[in-house]
């Protein structure tokens, strides 16, 4: 039977389940990149075709991005705690499916089942946090850590790709999930205990859940497909056109029916559809840049794939102090606007320094101090981000509102990944083209000068989406400092003549 809280009371197991809801965390981010470095290998192994080589990241990011929302429903109708366990298992599972895979087609149907089962297990933790620190002092601790796992995740997956894959091989960026899930999945079924009341039993609307899986899908995909076949592709407007009608489809099929799946009320506050929107754009930016550095790194300068990894530390350095030691310290202190807007221009400064690469530049002078600018900036914004995004939210409400921040941060990073690589590529092509003499003399160096042009032509890109990031934060957002103790939720908004609301944290009633 699963133990449950009196809501009056703070939780005296809260510390050790932020434990083990952070492992899940992390695993589950660095999931998103720990794959990419070891997909060469992958692909020679099982002889997976160059044109099938994208559905080990693409059926991951259908299958998370397309469910999450229908994952968070689930959470709040079957129980957090529940579904959180449920999701580390099959995520397990399927981890070990994905190591033993023989062929691709099981290494892609793994691949599958571990977004199915991340999309359950991702808005389960974040909700989960959303109920059990009601304390704002206390809150503004457990989401400065969650923001800095979420934040510098995907760094870590790329320095332990980098080391599995050199020192043993391939399956093991797959095996690795299983102790990370099992030690988790253990203590979260012996540790939380999930507020009593707070579950939402009303029925599943179904054609919600088809309408926003089905549109997402299409969305996710219409980008993938864009960064191989090109934007005029007929499939990729396709996929683009399908996903307006079926994404438009769902909001009117939300304002209609009695339970629906994402109740208009969760996006429709500005602050939280203003950190949803934020957050997403941030997430375009990291996205690619991971992506452009990696490369630079390893096929530019020549790095083996455990000093890229490592290449990478400033930045999770830089997130975990900007999460940590300024936003949580921060965050009860001033509004929230005043963390994220300066932490996302922070970020802007340290993308601005990274126009600047050439083939030679120096990694002490440029790359460090840029990620340490990027992490600081990006480490202080997500802390207020994560708890902003359960901001006066029903309890009953606050699984789909967490599944709003994962679906934004994975649909940012499928549309990071394809809008930057395709301008990377044209800009790439372009000058090469203008400088078609050098090829002629010395084609290997044209090669790299032309990559290392198109990385920083996408680099203004990201840029200019953080600064729009910034402004969206501080226009949308008007949610003042927390108050010092628990209160009940509240809307959130500014009052009519601008003066700022306390920002209200919630907690579950009786």
């Amino acid at each position: 039977m699963s133990k449950t809280a009196d809501p009056r009371l703070p939780d005296p197991s809260r510390w050790k389940a932020l434990a083990f809801i952070a492992l899940a965390q992390l695993m589950v981010v660095l999931d998103a990149t720990i794959v990419n470095i070891a997909l060469p290998h992958a692909q020679t192994a099982l002889g997976i075709t160059d044109a099938n080589k994208q559905w080990v990241i693409t059926a991951y990011a259908l299958a998370f991005g397309g469910l999450l929302l229908f994952g968070g429903r689930i959470a709040d109708l079957w129980g957090r705690k529940r579904t959180f366990v449920v999701g580390l298992i099959g995520f397990a599972l399927a981890s070990a499916l994905g190591g033993a895979a023989q062929n691709q087609g099981m290494l892609f149907g793994s691949r599958a089942l571990q977004g199915v089962f991340g999309a359950l297990l991702a808005p389960a933790a974040l909700s989960l946090l959303a109920v059990m620190f009601t304390d704002a002092k206390e809150r503004a601790k457990a989401f400065g850590i969650y923001g800095a796992i979420a934040g510098g995740g995907g760094a870590v997956g790329l320095i332990l790709g980098g080391f599995l894959t050199q020192t043993l091989n391939w399956r093991w960026t797959f095996f690795v999930n299983i102790p990370f899930a099992v030690i988790a999945a253990a203590g979260a079924y012996f540790v939380i205990r999930e507020p009593v009341g707070s579950r939402n039993r009303s029925s599943l609307d179904i054609p919600g859940v088809v309408l926003s899986a089905l549109g997402l899908v299409s969305l996710v995909y219409g980008f993938t497909r864009a960064e191989s076949s090109g934007w005029s592709d007929p499939l990729t407007i396709g996929m683009f056109v399908a996903s307006g009608v079926l994404l438009l489809s769902f909001v009117l099929t939300e304002a209609r029916v009695k339970s629906p799946l994402l109740p208009l009320r969760v996006v429709m506050d500005r602050n939280r559809g203003g950190v949803y929107l934020s957050l997403g754009l941030a997430i375009i930016a990291m996205f690619g840049l991971f992506l452009f550095l990696t490369y630079y790194l390893q096929v530019v300068r020549g790095y083996s794939p455990i000093r890229t990894g490592f290449a990478f530390l400033p930045m999770i350095a830089g997130m975990i102090t900007g999460s940590t030691q300024i936003g949580a310290r921060l965050m009860t202190r001033v509004p929230a606007r005043k963390l994220m807007g300066p932490g996302f221009l922070t970020a802007a400064v340290g993308m601005l320094l990274l126009t600047q690469l050439e083939i030679g530049s120096s990694y002490p002078a440029l790359i460090l101090p840029a990620q340490l600018l990027l992490g600081l900036g990006m480490g202080t914004a997500f802390m207020p981000a994560m708890s902003l995004a359960t901001h006066g939210v029903e309890p009953r409400d606050s699984g789909v509102a967490s599944a709003m921040v994962n679906t934004s941060q994975q649909v940012g990073g499928a549309i990071g990944t394809a809008l930057l690589n395709t301008i990377a590529a044209s800009a790439a092509t372009a000058y090469a083209t203008s400088h078609a003499a050098l090829a002629a003399t010395d084609p290997k160096l044209l090669k790299l000068q032309a990559m290392v042009h198109g990385f920083t032509g996408a680099i203004w890109w990201a840029v200019g989406i953080l600064v729009a990031a910034s402004a969206i934060a501080v226009t949308f957002i008007n949610a003042g400092r927390p108050s010092a103790t628990a209160v009940n939720s509240g809307s959130g908004s500014g009052d009519a003549d601008g003066v700022e609301d306390e920002f209200k944290v919630p907690v579950v009633a009786h």
